[in-house]
């Protein structure tokens, strides 16, 4: 059986505060750092699914290290894995949504192994030929593959910590407040009508709007300026883009 699924958005970040969105990589808020407590308290106290969770996701930028290790503080403690995987980062290549090398990060988070980017193009999204790159193509491919690497995953509970601007784009159509969850299983067979990689929200999730309660209800699809517009550049064989209004998240 495919894993059931606690997608988790960060806590607030600094850039979520004061809209500057050329911080590189920023860490959380004061406010972020209290979520994050709080976000453990709750999975540990008031949701026992989060007991059984065998494998905890983190995209590698700081602010999603930072939760993940606050907010699985318990878990990380009697041993649970965490693996950083650069599949679950944002969307845009904004510096504040561009991650820092390893050889900067690492020494921070001394407790997570970050030999898994070493054979990714991580932190890099300029090359319209790399996963991470910020189109709409790319960030819809990367999310279907992070999918499909969940669905044959032996763990029967995943939690993953990454971003809204991705999980609303590419993973689960649905609105993450900070610090919020929610909790989906792959529909029957793994993959929706279309053929493509689907998920299916457990209803009390949808209904309350996230675990947490702080996340919008409903579904949250693309919008127009989520993305640079792509077109076909003949001339030099690649896909070009060119300025988005897409807020980082």
């Amino acid at each position: 059986m495919p894993p059931t699924l606690i997608l988790i958005r960060h806590a607030q970040a600094l850039h979520n505060v004061s809209k500057e969105y050329t911080i590189p990589d920023p860490g959380l808020s004061e406010l972020g750092l209290r979520q994050s407590a709080e976000l453990q308290d709750h999975l540990r106290n008031k949701f026992p699914l989060a007991d059984d969770v065998e494998l905890i996701i983190a995209s590698p930028m700081r602010r999603t290290l930072q939760t993940a290790a606050i907010g699985f503080e318990w878990l990380i403690g009697r041993g649970t894995k965490v693996e950083l995987n650069a599949g679950w980062q944002e969307n845009s290549d904004k510096p504040c949504d561009t991650g820092s090398p390893v050889e900067t990060i690492s020494p921070d988070f001394p407790l997570f192994d970050f030999s898994s980017l070493a054979a990714t193009d991580w932190p890099s999204k300029t090359s319209p030929t790399s996963p991470y790159f910020f189109s709409r193509s790319a960030v819809l491919a990367r999310g279907q593959a992070c999918l499909a690497d969940l669905y044959s995953r032996p763990e029967k509970v995943i939690a993953v910590v990454t971003h809204s601007g991705f999980l609303r784009t590419a993973v689960c159509a649905r609105h993450f407040g900070n610090a919020d969850y929610r909790v989906f299983d792959f529909v029957d067979g793994g993959k929706g009508k279309d053929g493509k990689w689907e998920l299916r929200e457990w209803e009390e999730m949808e209904k309350k709007g996230g675990g947490l309660g702080t996340s919008w209800t409903g579904p949250a699809p693309i919008e127009p300026g989520d993305f640079p517009e792509e077109e076909e550049d003949e001339e030099k064989g690649r896909i070009g883009n060119e300025a988005t209004t897409e807020m980082p998240s």
